[in-house]
């Protein structure tokens, strides 16, 4: 029962940080509230016994993404800009109303959490439980899963994270290279 309470709390607040991130204006604000977007997702990654993947999102989603957003932010963000409210478009909404049904008929055909005969219950975690540690010499069977199996998916990721590095590095070098091109215009005159 204390598991079903938690569950539904954990996704109540998902859900009201998801809306307050949509309604939000304040950049600084929403990248705050992503942070915490992803520590609830960690948490209930957590409490679905995936601490692997709870740990990467707490130092990917919360840490690392986080951090860098507000580097953006800070070194981007035109002072003198005025945040305009002219009108709210309705079209983005209807776009996430539809995508988000589209997505929850998907999961309607997905079989319930658990389920020992589900395809991946019956097919591929027996394979890996049995052969990982003689196939890989690992003894751990996440890591082999991660590392050995799964290592092209896991050298994707990293390319993702190094790729969204380099291109804050690029933002924040145009950002630089913009202000000594204004400050040295202003010395000319």
């Amino acid at each position: 029962m204390i598991d079903v309470f938690i569950d539904v709390t954990l996704l109540a607040f998902l859900a009201i940080t998801a809306v307050a991130i949509v309604r939000m204006t304040n950049l600084f604000a929403i990248v705050m509230l992503f942070g915490i977007f992803s520590f609830l997702s960690a948490a209930m990654f957590v409490v679905m016994d995936a601490v692997d993947v709870a740990f990467t999102e707490a130092a990917v989603g919360a840490g690392i993404s986080t951090v860098l957003m507000l580097a953006t932010i800070a070194l981007t963000k035109d002072q003198n800009e005025k945040q305009s409210r002219s009108h709210r478009s309705w079209l983005p909404l209807a776009v996430v109303i539809v995508t988000g049904a589209a997505l929850v008929y998907g999961t309607l055909d997905i079989p319930a959490f658990g389920d020992p005969e589900a395809p991946a219950q019956m097919y591929v975690a027996p394979y890996y439980l049995e052969r990982s540690i003689a196939e890989t010499g690992v003894p751990n069977v996440v890591t082999a899963v991660l590392a050995s199996y799964r290592g092209f998916d896991t050298l994707g990721e990293v390319v993702v994270v190094f790729t969204a590095g380099i291109a804050v590095l690029l933002l924040i070098g145009g950002k630089r290279q913009k202000s000594n091109t204004r400050k040295n215009e202003k010395k000319r005159k």
